[in-house]
């Protein structure tokens, strides 16, 4: 294998392209957390970066030298000569807080990209590992903020008042001075606009929801995965046909459908329809799961006497309970985020579900912090439950991916 003789180059381009993306992300972060214009400066993001990157790369200094050259780059930050510009209307401490978090951030985390390179001929594989190191951080940075941002704006909105808003609209910092007036949209969501109904609503239904599908799914990918029938492989592969069809072209025949019935405007009809769209991915979860369950332990408890659903009831359900778990938290989520068929079928107030409330918040009548106090409220306790599961989540959609 030829090594790559250019070390020399690898470093500082490694460690250039890392101080633009750093500089980046903490003029983002501290715009956004103090309202100010902390602006990159890419050139000088450039430069700076791929002189550490030299540095840190050619073990040029000790860890001593490292701090003293991380203080001496966050002193040039502050001076205006760095990659980092700050705005004059800043104040000293988120001033000199963004060039510490800049340099510190940029000065350690470049060791990692640029760890165990060794000095002079690189082979392709310590150049990849480089690269593939900076590529990762990368990634980190970017997804986080593609969430992050949004979720950060649409809370800090929520905390605003209507004149704070007209006055400037893209500060998103926040007043702590103000105390429990900072939740005062929160409060006039539940005491004005019928917020603790709507989130009845969505807890009643997505909990029936998850009832209903499982009561379907699990016989139907039990069937499919233990029983011999004719078109069961035809079956086990069309379960997923429902989704190959968008649900805004089955829109207006289910409105119409359910105009005809009555179903329209009803719990019943919403809790007809959403197990439809639940249905075919539980199925297509849990026969996986039931597939890779040893098959001879169910032959026990038929050879001692039980019938088939007692040995799905007592042998083959307690095994798959992480599976049960992650399919039931998946369809909650389905059903809690559901917002199409809700602003179809639901025109009562009294029984909107929580994305339909926000829905109606949505009006130039309402202010905007309103809107985004009830996007809150509907991610928060979503996000909340999908984290304190999300390991049994995992387990259950991965236990059976190899048979047992």
């Amino acid at each position: 294998m030829r090594a790559l003789r250019f070390n020399a180059v690898t470093s500082p381009l490694l460690g250039a392209l890392w101080m633009v993306v750093l500089s980046t992300t903490i003029a983002v972060i501290m715009s956004f957390a103090t309202g100010a214009a902390f602006r990159p400066h890419l050139l000088f993001a450039l430069f700076w970066g791929g002189i550490i990157g030299w540095t840190i790369g050619h073990r040029l200094g000790d860890f001593w030298g490292e701090v003293m050259g991380t203080i001496a780059l966050a002193i040039l930050i502050v001076m205006g000569f760095g990659p980092l510009s700050i705005g004059t209307e800043t104040g000293w401490f988120p001033s000199a807080f963004a060039a510490i978090a800049l340099s510190t951030a940029f000065t350690y985390s470049v060791h990692v990209i640029l760890d165990d390179l060794p000095h002079g001929a690189l082979n392709r594989h310590e150049f990849e590992r480089a690269v593939i190191r900076f590529l990762t951080g990368f990634g980190y940075i970017f997804f986080s903020a593609i969430v992050l941002i949004p979720f950060y704006v649409m809370v800090m909105t929520s905390f605003k008042n209507q004149a704070e808003l007209m006055q400037n609209p893209l500060d998103f910092s926040i007043d702590l001075s103000k105390g429990a007036a900072l939740f005062r949209s929160y409060d006039e969501l539940f005491t004005q606009f019928n917020f603790g109904t709507y989130l009845f609503n969505s807890f009643f239904i997505s909990v029936l929801t998850v009832i209903i599908t499982l009561a379907f799914a699990i016989p139907g990918a039990y069937a499919v995965a233990r029983l011999r029938f004719q078109g069961r492989a035809l079956f086990s592969r069309s379960i997923l046909l429902i989704y190959m069809v968008p649900m805004i072209v089955l829109a207006l025949p289910i409105y119409i459908a359910f105009s005809t019935t009555g179903l329209r405007n009803t719990f019943s009809g919403i809790v007809m329809i959403y197990p439809v769209t639940t249905i075919p991915v539980a199925l297509y979860m849990l026969q996986g799961y039931f597939r890779g369950l040893p098959a001879e332990v169910e032959e026990a408890g038929l050879m001692d006497g039980l019938s088939r659903l007692a040995v799905i009831w007592k042998i083959t359900l307690p095994l798959s309970l992480p599976a049960l778990a992650s399919v039931s938290l998946y369809v909650f989520m389905i059903a809690w985020n559901e917002f199409l068929l809700a602003f179809m079928l639901l025109d009562d107030p009294s029984k909107f579900t929580l994305t339909r409330g926000i829905a109606s918040l949505n009006s130039s009548e309402i202010p905007r912090q309103h809107l985004m106090a009830g996007s809150v409220i509907a991610t928060v306790p979503i996000m909340a439950l999908f984290l304190g599961l999300e390991r049994f989540m995992t387990k259950g959609l991965t236990a059976g991916s190899v048979k047992g």
